[in-house]
């Protein structure tokens, strides 16, 4: 528990439901269709819909999403892949031909297919209650009537203005004379509140057949995309069974590759054999522990992970125990591991993560992202769909698992968690942050199991994730902790925006009652009745 002599966030209790977001109007939305009779599924997508219009730089409906489900309470969990795959038409060649060496993040080559309204539409589908055009409600108001900005959504959104500079259509529906919104300022999203009503009207074909689809197209074709109708009308979401690692007798659940779950779990792994007992949790040996094995999990993870519809992905051996038994050996508690690669992507990325648990304790773990903020910064004029660069993702080696290929999906970043005990579901979760997610998933559930916080308390912790060639720390991170890493070999730096933001809703099934946690470091709430 929290010392209430200092500022802080309590943890949220309730008995009915919960929802927590990073983001107030979106965490009400849920508990309003909780509350109507939908269940978990209807107010994850509704919470996210409206995401995509509050944090239009973190999310939208031209990103992806994954989900992670447990009906009931059940340890038994149902995967969704909702990421979406590279046009047909491209190849390595092809983009070494047009002289592109690089999938950069502005470029049109690094637009994948949009796979969230396809992954959406599917799970209220096969698990919800309600239809798309009753989940949209609140998103569709809020667009058209227009939102109060939250001040850390100002602050990036600003922060963004020069990565969607390049792109007349995107600065004209995202600024204002060029600016962006202020704390507080009323912003309305009317094109994206057209789309989305035709969505909810339609179906999931109105975004992938049609106008809408039609538009997306013809911006992207203009600017060089080998993206076709046919790529959008072919999308689908895949149901995947989860992968999983045991921790301190909880099991930790997430999303196959190409997504980089596995990376948490092989994290995980080796810290059950380096040890975290009796570290000071914020101390220098116990960020050093966490750091190396993050270095060689990411490490694992820049070498393996890709679509394995393309190139087979040694997931048990991976989480092996002899794998994990090797990889912890290589740790010098009182050394920093001199020859080991450079994480590929060290900078944080843009996402919103949320968590729902409803009156059955359908418990919903749902993330939804456009990769950097304001994805690839282009933006379909008359649909107001800005699309993902997610596509960056992938490298440009040949022979590489990763390659970028036509029809495929990259190395993906955004995880949902699930944490299950005795065969129960017992804590869905989530850390924002781009590569930084996976680092994220290990800090929250080891400080809860091996250091007894709770909730809250384990996301409000001092963060760091390793850099190209130094960690970056989180200015909490305090002095003595900074003397002992730098001791260890580790150059540290400050980082300029704090590491991701997350949500996490425990589940006492004996109680019968919810506890969420949301991070301060976003603007978010967890909000139960």
């Amino acid at each position: 528990m929290r010392d209430f002599h200092l500022p802080g966030r309590s943890t949220v209790h309730s008995v009915n439901g919960m929802c927590a977001t990073s983001q107030p109007l979106a965490a009400e939305a849920a508990i309003s269709i909780l509350r109507a009779g939908g269940n978990a599924v209807d107010a994850a997508i509704a919470a996210s819909a409206v995401l995509c219009v509050v944090e239009p730089y973190n999310t939208g409906i031209g990103g992806d999403c994954f989900a992670l489900l447990s009906k009931k309470g059940s340890g038994d969990i149902v995967g969704l892949n909702g990421s979406g795959r590279s046009p047909k038409a491209i190849s390595l060649e092809k983009l070494k031909s047009a002289g592109v060496d690089a999938l950069t993040l502005n470029s049109v080559h690094s637009v994948t297919i949009p796979g969230a309204i396809d992954a959406w539409a599917r799970l209220l589908a096969d698990h919800g209650t309600m239809e798309l055009g009753r989940v949209f409600e609140p998103a569709i108001r809020l667009a058209e009537e227009g939102f109060a900005v939250a001040p850390r959504i100002s602050l990036e959104w600003n922060f963004l203005k020069g990565h969607i500079a390049k792109d007349a259509d995107a600065l004209a529906q995202y600024t204002v004379n060029g600016n962006a919104p202020s704390p507080g300022d009323k912003y309305r999203l009317p094109a994206l509140a057209k789309t989305l009503r035709l969505i909810g009207e339609k179906g999931r074909d109105a975004f992938y057949e049609g106008p809408v689809a039609e538009d997306m197209v013809k911006k992207l074709n203009a600017l060089g995309g080998f993206h076709t109708l046919e790529d959008f009308a072919a999308t689908k979401s895949d149901y995947v069974t989860p992968i999983k690692t045991s921790y301190r007798g909880r099991d930790i659940y997430e999303i196959p590759p190409n997504g980089q779950g596995i990376t948490a779990l092989v994290m995980l792994n080796i810290l059950s054999r380096t040890g975290l007992d009796g570290l000071d949790p914020k101390g220098a040996l116990r960020f050093h522990y966490d750091m190396e094995a993050a270095r060689l999990a990411y490490d694992m993870r820049d070498k393996y992970v890709a679509d394995p519809s393309f190139r087979e992905v040694p997931v048990d051996h991976l989480l092996s125990e002899q794998v994990a038994a090797e990889l912890a050996a290589r740790i010098d508690p009182d050394r920093r591991i001199a020859d080991l690669s450079s994480l590929r992507d060290p900078l944080n990325r843009e996402t919103v993560y949320l968590t729902v648990v409803d009156k059955d304790r359908n418990a919903v773990s749902f993330i939804n992202s456009l990769f950097f903020g304001f994805g690839a910064g282009i933006l379909a004029p008359g649909s107001g769909v800005m699309f993902q660069n997610r596509g960056s993702g992938f490298v440009m080696q040949e022979g590489h698992p990763n390659c970028v290929e036509g029809g495929k999906r990259p190395l993906h970043t955004i995880i949902p968690g699930m944490m299950v005990e005795n065969g129960k579901a017992v804590m869905p979760f989530g850390v924002m942050g781009g590569a930084y997610q996976a680092v994220g998933h290990v800090y929250l559930v080891t400080n809860m199991l091996d250091y007894g916080m709770d909730v809250q308390e384990a996301l409000d912790c001092p963060r760091a994730f390793p850099g190209a060639n130094w960690l970056d720390l989180e200015h909490p991170v305090s002095a003595e902790a900074r003397e002992g890493l730098l001791a260890r070999g580790h150059e540290i730096r400050d980082t300029f925006l704090p590491h991701g933001g997350g949500q996490a809703i425990v589940i006492d099934h004996e109680r019968g009652t919810l506890t969420g946690g949301s991070d301060p470091r976003k603007d978010g709430a967890a909000i139960g009745y």
